[in-house]
Formats: structure tokens, C-alpha cells, sequence
């Protein structure tokens, strides 16, 4: 096991730094091929401003001009021409429709001066200058290496979450095979602590404390027969909610101290729901040791069992420290624990086994600080 994850773990860190340098080469390659594409544009309007100059001061109006004209027709970069107190001239391949807004020709050269260094030119003969900026194909060509690194990001992140829910799923087989495990183990003294229960029920013993260690005893198999079933799909039948839970309340109240004064109540004697009995006993003695757990032994533990058309609701009150409201929805998240022994993981199991394996509902219903707190579990009738 220790091996597949060091194997995992190492074959991640392969495709990660595979990946980046994969991507460094491409950024490097389209860095290159930008200076190289920006080199070639300064070239161009080099050619340009030598033909403009060329074109203003040739007084002889027959000379052949056909090639400076067709630099001058075939140039597509944006550029202003001023003199050299800044003053604007002439514009080329700007917006038509804005050319007359001397705003806008105004911060068209602002962006030329950032992006280019200007061209000096004696034009009709005077010294002015040409500001160019970077072409349309050139611009996008900048935020293609942005591109890439989102999409670095994106496949990065795909990567992370196809390895993490690889180790949760590994994690969980672990667990799963502890938990199995634990209740292989567990099951060998049963079997003896059951036979020697046989035996004491035989022997001239009060058998008062013969039913109460069989209790205990029988509460030890159930908790092996919850370990056995993790990682297992829980089977649902028709049960009697409130005899489960009675039975459960009652076994705690029995080994709880005396100066928690516990109180039970239904409205009737008989509802019948679709639950899986050990993991819904499991969060009904989860939710009552939290109680009392709350109050530090000393307090009252309510339990009130009622129904309505299409629900049954339990209803779990103490009077402890209580819980504040922006922590409603956090006590149920793995790891969360006031205690200071516990993992934490109580509430966790208890609304994952109610809402996903039951379909039901476990929440918060209300809790002051200092007063107490009352959970509600809701599942369906049907």
C-alpha cells in the first residue's frame, strides 16, 4: 500500500514536471518568435518611413515612385506621424470614424510611445517623427502565452484532483480494510464473553448483573457488526423508530451519571420507517453522548419522538454549552471537535448516514450559548 501511494505520488511529480517543461519550451519558442515578429514590424515601418520620406521630398512629380507607393498602400501597422514638438500630422490605419476626436489620436500615441520607439524622418523637410504601434496579429500574440498558462493551470488542476481522489479512494480502502479487520478481531472474545454469559446465567449468581453484562456484551457485537458493514451499502428495512431509539436511550440512561435527568417522549408507541437499525442507532447514541458530553455530566438529555404525514422527526435537546449560530453548518464538517479527545469525525458519519445513505435530513435546529442545544434528524415515512 505504502508503495503504490510513493509510486503515485512519484509518477505525479513525473507529470507535473513533464508538463512545465513542456510549457516553458512553448513560452520560450513564442517569446522568441515574438521578438523576431516585432523585429520584422520595426523593419517594415523602417521601409515605410524611407518610402514616406522619399515621396515628400522628391520634387520631381515623373519620377518612378511605384515601389515607395506600394510600401506606402501595403502598410497595415497603425502609426501617427508628428513634429518634433509632438504635434500631430498624419495618421494611418487608425479608426476612421474617431481620426477626427483629437482625444482619441491623443491616446493612440500615448500607447505608441509605450509599445515602440519612434522613427525619425526628414519629411518635406522638416525633422518629424513616426509613432507606430504593435499590429493587431502581434497584440494578440501577447496574450497567447497568458492563455497557455491557464491552460497549464487547468490541466494541472485536473491532475491534482484525478490524484488526490486517487489517494481518498486508496485512504478509504485502508480504513475499510482496518475497520473490517477490527471486527474479525473483536468477534473471537465475543464469542468466548457470550459463552461465559451462558455459564454465569447457570451459576448461583445475581442474575441482575448477568443481564446487565449481557447487555453490554450484546452492545459490543453490535458495534463489531458496524465496523464490519464500512465500506458497505447499508440495507434499509421497515423498522419501529421508537422502539430502536428507546432502546438506545435507555441503555445509556442506565450507565450515564446521576445527576443527568434524562427524558423520553412519543407520540405514538409504534412508527414504522425504512432505516438500517445499527447505523441509525449509531447516530442516535452519537447525538445523546454529545449531549451529555456538552453538559460535562451534569444537565438534562431530552429525546421526543413525533410524526406527520410523510415525516418522522427526532428531536435531541441538551442544556449545555451550546453552539453559536455561525457554527451551525461547520459541526458537521470532518475534524471539527470542541473536545479534547476526539477526532472530530462524529457529526460527520452521523450526517452522512442520514442524508445520503437514508435520503433524511440532520441539522442544527437551535442552540443558545450557555443554555443548551437541539438537533433534528428528519426522514421520510415512506
Amino acid at each position: 500500500m505504502v508503495d503504490s501511494l510513493k509510486n503515485l505520488f512519484s509518477g505525479k511529480r513525473l507529470i507535473i514536471l513533464i508538463s512545465f517543461v513542456i510549457v516553458s519550451l512553448i513560452l520560450w519558442n513564442t517569446y522568441a518568435f515574438f521578438k523576431k515578429f516585432k523585429q520584422e514590424e520595426r523593419e517594415k515601418m523602417e521601409q515605410f518611413a524611407f518610402a514616406l520620406e522619399r515621396v515628400g521630398n522628391t520634387p520631381n512629380l515623373d519620377a518612378d515612385m511605384n515601389l515607395e507607393l506600394k510600401v506606402l498602400e501595403n502598410n497595415d501597422i497603425p502609426c501617427i506621424l508628428t513634429s518634433i514638438n509632438g504635434t500631430i500630422g498624419e495618421d494611418h490605419n487608425l479608426d476612421s470614424t474617431k481620426t477626427n476626436d483629437p482625444f482619441y489620436l491623443q491616446e493612440q500615441l500615448a500607447i505608441m510611445k509605450r509599445q515602440n520607439q519612434p522613427i525619425e524622418i526628414n519629411y518635406l523637410g522638416k525633422k518629424e517623427y513616426i509613432y507606430y504601434r504593435d499590429s493587431d496579429l502581434l497584440r494578440k500574440l501577447t496574450y497567447y502565452p497568458i492563455a497557455l498558462i491557464l491552460i497549464l493551470g487547468l490541466f494541472l488542476g485536473v491532475i491534482y484532483l484525478f490524484f488526490n481522489s486517487s489517494k481518498i479512494a486508496d485512504q478509504n480502502k485502508l480504513w475499510t480494510g482496518m475497520a473490517k479487520e477490527t471486527a474479525h478481531q473483536i468477534g473471537t472474545p465475543l464469542s468466548s464473553l457470550l459463552g461465559w454469559v451462558t455459564i454465569l446465567k447457570s451459576e448461583n449468581i445475581n442474575q441482575e448483573y448477568v443481564t446487565e453484562i449481557e447487555k453490554d456484551v450484546g452492545r459490543l457485537n453490535i458495534i463489531a457488526n458496524r465496523f464490519s458493514k464500512i465500506g458497505s451499502l447499508p440495507s434499509l428495512e421497515k423498522n419501529n423508530a421508537v422502539e430502536i431509539t428507546s432502546n438506545i436511550f435507555n441503555y445509556l440512561k442506565s450507565r450515564s451519571s446521576k445527576q443527568v435527568e434524562f427524558s423520553f417522549e412519543t407520540s405514538n408507541e409504534e412508527i414504522l420507517v425504512n432505516l438500517n437499525t445499527e447505523l441509525y442507532g449509531w447516530v442516535i447514541e452519537n447525538l445523546i453522548k454529545n449531549a451529555i458530553d456538552a453538559m460535562q455530566g451534569k444537565g438534562a438529555v431530552s429525546v421526543d419522538l413525533k410524526e406527520d404525514d410523510s415525516h418522522i422527526i427526532v428531536l435531541i435537546s441538551d442544556t449545555g454549552k451550546g453552539i453559536p449560530k455561525s457554527k451551525f453548518n461547520q459541526v458537521f464538517k470532518p475534524g471539527f471537535t470542541t473536545k479534547k479527545r476526539g477526532w472530530g469525525l462524529g457529526l460527520s458519519l452521523s450526517k452522512r448516514i442520514i442524508e445520503d445513505y437514508h435520503k433524511g435530513k440532520i441539522f442544527v435546529k437551535k442552540s443558545e450559548i450557555n443554555k443548551g442545544t437541539t438537533f433534528e434528524i428528519q426522514l421520510d415515512k415512506t
